[in-house]
């Protein structure tokens, strides 16, 4: 694996190389990003991350919840529980692989409140973002009114179980599309990379470990979480079409529910399109 950050061809054999071990079965991972709200594998209040979709982070306060009836109630009623879920400021993965991108079209899987869609409109990306929860959606609209970016930035309602965004993208983000429950991540995942245009970026960032924080039956059974290899495998993409660019593992600097520094393990997988 190279530095955090660093840009790095895979070694050989194969096109990805994450240093993690033998490869781990995955479970229990949906469309969404961020971190959970609460304790449970997230950053809480003013912590980094956002966003969900069917489902995103890996448990709340006290452990795993009772259901509402539908994916969307469920991540509803989360984001009815504050004001603010996450920080409002983009993830940390999305400033350092996005440096030097020609801005053009990008599409956000799991905006959640809207932090990482907005930075990218600063920038001048012209920006689809999609979630599961109106509330969140609600929300992103609101905050991207507020900064200025409004025209450039489109909110779409997806599950992404049951429908995607439509169209070709030079920058495909996904963010911690991990669920407390089952969710079909990989298809979910191989459809985001249906939508990089030639020459596009598709850039996932996940967790790849346990945060300190977590409760204690968390972290005595954690659950297991793809590595770049296994993210990369899932995607099965024609090797001569794509060239991988980062497949990384590495400590995030976050802060904890408490406002305390803290770090979280994360993993990075950044593939290529090549020119048609």
């Amino acid at each position: 694996m190279s530095a955090m950050g660093e840009e790095h061809t895979a070694a050989a054999p194969g096109p990805v190389a994450d240093g993690t071990g033998p490869g781990r079965p995955v479970h229990g991972h949906g469309p969404g990003h961020g971190q959970s709200p609460g304790a449970g594998y997230g950053t809480g209040p003013g912590g980094t991350g956002h966003g969900s979709g069917p489902g995103h982070g890996l448990g709340g306060q006290g452990g795993e919840e009772a259901r509402p009836v539908s994916d969307a109630e469920y991540w509803d009623s989360r984001y009815r529980e504050r004001h603010h879920i996450w920080s409002g400021r983009p993830n940390a993965a999305l400033l350092r692989h996005t440096e030097g991108l020609v801005p053009g079209r990008a599409l956000d899987l799991g905006c959640g409140e809207g932090a990482d869609a907005i930075w990218l409109a600063g920038q001048g990306w012209h920006v689809v973002a999609s979630d599961i929860s109106q509330v969140a959606l609600g929300r992103a609209r609101e905050h991207a009114r507020e900064s200025g970016v409004a025209d450039l930035v489109e909110f779409q309602r997806h599950d992404f179980a049951e429908s995607f965004p439509s169209g070709a993208y030079d920058l495909v983000s996904a963010h911690f599309l991990h669920a407390p429950h089952d969710m079909p991540r990989d298809r979910i995942l191989r459809d985001a990379a249906a939508a990089v245009a030639p020459g596009g970026i598709l850039l996932i960032v996940g967790h790849a470990g346990v945060p300190p924080w977590a409760p204690a039956p968390i972290r005595e059974n954690p659950p297991e979480l793809p590595t770049p290899r296994e993210v990369y495998d899932g995607l099965a993409l024609p090797a001569d079409a794509w060239e991988v660019l980062v497949a990384e593992e590495y400590d995030e600097p976050v802060t904890d529910p408490e406002g305390r520094p803290a770090v979280r393990r994360d993993n990075t997988l950044k593939v290529r399109r090549r020119p048609a």
